[in-house]
């Protein structure tokens, strides 16, 4: 229920890991507001006078504190928190921690299990690693934004695979394994994850069907990349699109019989050359009914179809409201903890503002 989720309760796999993050945008806040929707203690330092949205999505679940990192007082409670702590995360451009006198030599010398994350664009080395640059520049020099979009250009595919899908989880495999590792060797260690490393390790299946000759260079002239007539969006009478993934041949057969599709240029489903007449031929029929007619006709079919939604339509579809996969918190649509645990549920708990020497002292007493 929406009013568990709001539970201050850490009931969370990881309830009782402590977390300390240093204020930033994009992927790192996403990252700590999964570790704070599963049970983690998260503890977001920022700078003083610094104006903060606590009911903001990214924002859920944490302990927030002003800190001056220029008065000495304050500082020593930080490298103190710091002791406490399993994990920090941090996305300033390299060098920065190592500036403000917190880089992993000084804090790992205090405290030798803390797990240290850094979350950057281009990484802690190599050319670029000083350069600014933001998610659509990241996967731009990974192959994957040539890979996605029309024959005419690339489209940036939002934020989705160089902050959030490289970034942001692979900041959360990584410091979840060195944690499972430090439980056993007693040390912690740096985590490098960068968004281009992460971009491109997503990209892992289509340099595998590269190398088996089953992807071409070239955007709408592949299988997964809307080339095909069988796996792609269609618009329909209404203007509204649906989806169309119907690769398996028994799918495939669903969707010819769900869709009427008699023409025997439609048998030879693997022949590419005839891909771009066939999505113009799809095309035609799927555009003579509305959305609606073909949710009545395909959704819930092996025909491997769903309309395409709108976020806002997306929180009141039928599966994802019998799922609880969207909430409301402060009136803001947000989508639920993800994934789900049987028996140590996540929860998403209220933020707090807090004064550092209250936090440290807190850890102190649970040492």
């Amino acid at each position: 229920m929406v009013a568990d989720r709001a539970s201050q309760t850490s009931t969370g796999p990881l309830a009782g890991v402590r977390v300390v993050e240093f204020a930033g945008i994009g992927p790192g806040p996403f990252a700590c507001m999964m570790l704070a929707d599963m049970g983690a203690e998260v503890v977001t330092l920022d700078r003083i006078g610094a104006k903060r949205n606590l009911k903001a999505i990214a924002a859920r679940g944490r302990k927030w504190v002003h800190v001056d990192l220029k008065n000495d007082q304050s500082k020593g409670e930080l490298i103190e928190l710091l002791s406490g702590a399993d994990a920090l995360i941090e996305g300033f451009r390299p060098g920065v921690m190592e500036r403000l006198g917190l880089g992993p030599d000084v804090v790992l010398t205090r405290n030798p299990r803390l797990v240290y994350g850094r979350m950057t664009g281009w990484g802690q080395h190599g050319p670029l690693a000083d350069a600014a640059g933001h998610d659509i520049n990241y996967i731009s020099i990974t192959g994957a934004l040539a890979a996605i979009g029309t024959r005419k250009s690339p489209i940036p595919p939002l934020n989705l695979v160089g902050d959030f899908g490289g970034g942001a989880l692979y900041l959360l495999v990584g410091v979840l394994a060195a944690l499972i590792e430090a439980r056993k060797s007693g040390k912690g260690q740096v985590v490098d994850a960068a968004m281009c490393d992460g971009a491109a390790s997503l990209m892992t299946m289509f340099f595998d069907m590269s190398a088996a000759g089953d992807w071409v260079e070239g955007r709408e002239q592949n299988m997964l990349d809307g080339g095909a007539h069988f796996y792609g969006v269609f618009e329909c009478a209404c203007g509204n699109f649906v989806s169309i993934g119907s690769i398996e041949p028994q799918f495939y057969a669903l969707l010819r019989q769900h869709a009427g599709l008699l023409d025997p240029d439609f048998d030879d489903q693997m022949n590419r050359a005839a891909w771009p007449t066939l999505k113009q031929k799809l095309a035609a029929v799927l555009k003579t009914k509305t959305r609606q007619e073909w949710c009545e006709i395909m959704e819930g079919t092996d025909v491997c179809f769903a309309p395409v939604l709108t976020m806002t339509e997306a929180s009141r579809h039928e599966h994802m409201v019998s799922r609880e996969v969207f909430f409301a918190r402060h009136g803001v649509l947000q989508p639920a903890p993800a994934p789900r645990f049987s028996r140590t549920p996540s929860r998403v708990r209220e933020p707090e503002e807090m004064p550092l020497a209250a936090v440290v002292g807190s850890w102190r007493d649970r040492r």
